[in-house]
C-alpha cells in the first residue's frame, strides 16, 4: 500500500476537504486521516471503500496507481460495451457496421435495439474470448487497404492497452468511426496520434475524452482480390522508410503540442 499515502493526501486537496472535514465525511477522527497520509497507518477496506467514492476512483486504483500525476491513463473502461448474443450457439454475434450506419453508430452504440438491426455474422477463425465488431471503411487514407474493405477488430477496454504503431478502429465524439494506426502518448502529451498509411494524409493528434470505443485490428475482408501482377508489394526497405516516415510524423505532431 505504498502509494495510498500520498494518493489520500494529493486526492483530498484536490476535492477541497481538509483533514477534519473529510474525516467527518469518512466518519473516522482526525488523527487517523493524518496517520494514513504519513504511512503510519493502513486504513481498512471499508474505510478505504468509502474513500474511493469521495474520490470517484476505484479500489484498486486507490491502492495501485500513482494518481498524483496529472495526464495518467484512466483505468476505467472507455464505455459499458453492448452485445448480441446468438441465443442458440450461446455465442456473440460480430455486428457489421456499414459505412452508411457509421454516423447513427456513434448515437446508437450502446443500444442493444440499435445493434440488432445491424447485419450480424461470426467468423469460427478469430480467437475465443474477445468480443468483436466489424467495420466498413471509406476513403483511400490507409491504402493499402482499399476503401469499402471490411476491418474486423477486437474490443478493447481501456485506452492504456493501445500499443504504439498498431491499427484500431476508433469511435470518437468529433470524427465518428476512424481507422488509423495509434500512437498512444497519452502521459507524456495528453494525447493519442493518429497516423494514415497513405502518406498523402497527414496525421493528427486527439484528445482521450473523445474517444467512445477502442478495437484493435485483427483481420479484414475485402471483395479486391491482390494482383498477381502488381508492384505494389512493399520491399522490406520500403516497409522499413515507412515507419520511419510513421515516427517522424508522430515526433512532429508532439514538437507542435509543446
Amino acid at each position: 500500500m505504498a502509494r495510498i499515502p500520498n494518493n489520500i493526501k494529493y486526492l483530498r486537496k484536490k476535492k477541497g476537504f481538509t483533514q477534519e472535514t473529510f474525516a467527518q465525511a469518512l466518519g473516522i477522527n482526525r488523527p487517523s486521516v493524518g496517520a494514513y497520509e504519513e504511512g503510519r497507518a493502513d486504513p481498512r477496506l471499508t474505510t478505504l471503500s468509502k474513500m474511493a467514492e469521495l474520490f470517484e476512483v476505484s479500489v484498486d486504483e486507490l491502492i495501485n496507481e500513482d494518481l498524483t500525476r496529472e495526464n495518467r491513463v484512466p483505468k476505467q473502461n472507455v464505455k459499458v460495451l453492448a452485445v448480441t448474443v446468438d441465443e442458440n450457439a450461446d455465442e456473440e454475434y460480430i455486428q457489421l457496421v456499414p459505412t452508411k450506419a457509421a454516423a447513427g453508430y456513434t448515437n446508437g452504440y450502446a443500444d442493444p435495439e440499435y445493434l440488432t438491426d445491424l447485419p450480424r455474422f461470426h467468423l469460427p477463425v478469430l480467437p475465443k474470448g474477445g468480443t468483436y465488431r466489424a467495420f466498413e471503411i471509406a476513403g483511400d487514407s490507409m491504402l493499402p487497404i482499399a476503401s469499402g474493405s471490411i476491418i474486423i477488430g477486437k474490443y478493447i477496454e481501456q485506452l492504456d492497452h493501445i500499443r504504439n504503431g498498431n491499427t484500431y478502429v476508433l469511435v470518437t465524439q468529433s470524427e465518428g468511426v476512424v481507422y488509423k494506426r495509434v500512437f498512444n502518448y497519452i502521459e507524456e502529451k495528453g494525447k493519442l496520434f493518429l497516423v494514415s498509411d497513405n502518406k498523402s494524409f497527414s496525421a493528427y493528434e486527439l484528445d482521450p475524452a473523445e474517444v467512445v470505443e477502442v478495437w484493435e485490428a485483427k483481420a479484414f475482408i475485402s471483395v479486391e482480390f491482390p494482383d498477381p501482377n502488381s508492384t505494389n508489394e512493399l520491399s522490406m526497405d520500403q516497409m522499413m522508410e515507412m515507419i520511419g516516415n510513421l515516427r517522424n510524423d508522430v515526433e512532429r505532431l508532439k514538437k507542435n503540442t509543446d
